[in-house]
């Protein structure tokens, strides 16, 4: 499973590729919503997939589900193992650990920020997703490394 962000670079789709044919398992590249929040925490099994599942795409977020497909369309085309895309809400990190347990993924694959004041400030405020997916879950994250491009 692979966790998604809109101009997300691409060693982080490539190495999940290279993931996928060497482990012969099919991916699954999921973007969390950022300005999505869950507003039910005792959830019922009747509520519980639409809270954490979006199943109405804003314009706002559908101009990023857009460009993520875009991107993934380009990487994946002529891919060994079928591939899906999700939407989710909630805190990024435990939003794809949900969706790992979910899906039985065999790890999570995230990338790092692109280095700058912005993403600096954005950790500093709210911690990294690949921290915490460390932190939170038991399987393996793999935190691909990315290079600030110019």
């Amino acid at each position: 499973m692979v966790g998604i962000i809109p101009n997300q670079h691409p060693e982080v789709v490539m190495e999940a590729r290279a993931l996928s044919d060497a482990l012969n398992r099919p991916i699954i590249f999921a973007y969390v919503e950022p300005n999505s929040y869950l507003v039910e925490w005792d959830l019922k099994s009747d509520i519980e997939y639409l809270s954490l599942h979006p199943q109405e795409i804003d314009e706002d977020i559908s101009a990023d589900v857009a460009l993520i497909l875009a991107t993934l369309w380009r990487a994946m085309e002529g891919a060994a193992l079928p591939w899906r895309f999700r939407v989710l809400a909630g805190d990024p990190a435990k939003a794809l650990a949900r969706l790992a347990r979910e899906a039985r993924a065999s790890m999570i694959v995230v990338g790092t920020r692109e280095p700058g004041v912005g993403p600096l400030l954005s950790e500093f405020l709210g911690g990294s997703t690949a921290a915490h997916l460390t932190e939170q879950q038991l399987l393996p994250v793999l935190v691909v490394p990315v290079v600030a491009i110019g």
